[in-house]
């Protein structure tokens, strides 16, 4: 079971540190949100031109989101997406320090109300590396329901100490999926008092994956989330956020699946048709924002975090 814990472990994210976050805060203070975006397109140039693990982790999504483009371009649209992945930072530690600042719209907010009111069973959260999460987190306190995020702490003292990333608050609980069976009791029991449960759904961090396809190449996503729905017999809600202009988002819960084995068909390849629908979804959505899909890991290779070794 050590040995499992120790494979869902990801190495730790060292960009970022306390004088970092602490400059800022201090901008934001002065200059208002514009005024600490416009530091952001200095400060990334710095990244672009030496963290190369930053520029290889981005580069994999670059290069199926822009396939036709070359070195150049694609250097630039990793500057986009660092400059643009820097803007949600600052949001995140402006909504969890109390200012509130953006209007911030919810798209199918009536169906997932609906949604909590009657389902008998909870509700598995499907999130992905889109948008900002933190500010998605907090309109959905008008559910008046605490969501249950399975995530594992940051590995970062400083970004979770500044963005209290894993701090727990009133509406939301953290369920560490580093415990025995990778916290599949608690999710079921949770599930059971029909609570919510979110999921991440784009990235493996060591679990096991089906192929999809994902921007036009075979990739592979963890289908856990479905796993645990279909067993619950639970609806899959879709949680995507969009920044669209410097004080507003729009969240969008409206995407809804309802996981259910049939008899008599392979269970991985319905569950391959469930994490290809949600790929789908993050598709269309990569078209609409480019720079605004986060995922800083290669999920085209079919290689694990724990084995270093090419699945077969």
């Amino acid at each position: 079971m050590k040995k499992a814990k120790a494979s869902r472990k990801i190495e730790a994210k060292r960009r970022g540190n306390a004088l970092g976050f602490w400059f800022f805060r201090i901008s934001l203070r002065l200059f208002g949100l514009r005024g600490a975006y416009g530091l952001l397109y200095i400060v990334c140039i710095y990244y672009v031109l030496f963290d190369r693990t930053a520029i290889s982790g981005a580069t994999a999504y670059i290069k199926r989101r822009f396939p036709s483009h070359g070195f150049v371009k694609r250097l630039r649209h990793v500057y986009l997406l660092f400059v643009n992945q820097g803007k949600q930072l600052i949001d995140r530690y402006a909504v969890v320090s109390g200012q509130e600042i953006f209007d911030i719209q919810i798209r199918g907010y009536e169906r997932i109300k609906s949604l909590v009111q009657s389902s008998h069973h909870g509700i598995i959260l499907l999130t992905a590396h889109v948008g900002n999460w933190q500010v998605a987190m907090t309109v959905l306190k008008k559910l008046e329901k605490t969501v249950y995020l399975v995530m594992r702490p940051e590995d970062n003292p400083a970004v979770q100490s500044s963005l209290r990333i894993s701090r727990e608050q009133n509406h939301i609980r953290i369920i560490s999926p580093e415990q025995d069976l990778g916290g599949i009791v608690e999710i079921m029991n949770k599930l059971k008092e029909k609570q919510i449960v979110s999921i991440m759904g784009d990235r493996r961090y060591g679990f096991k994956a089906v192929e999809v396809l994902f921007l036009g190449k075979k990739a592979w996503f963890p289908y856990g989330g479905f796993t645990i729905a279909a067993a619950a017999r639970c609806p899959v809600v879709v949680l995507l956020s969009e920044k669209v202009s410097a004080y507003k988002y729009i969240v969008d819960v409206s995407n809804v699946l309802y996981p259910c084995y049939e008899n008599g068909k392979d269970k991985r390849h319905q569950l391959q048709q469930w994490v290809q629908k949600f790929a789908a979804l993050l598709e269309a959505y990569t078209h609409k924002h480019p720079y605004q899909y986060f995922l800083f890991s290669n999920v085209w290779e079919e290689e694990t975090k724990s084995t270093g070794k090419m699945k077969t």
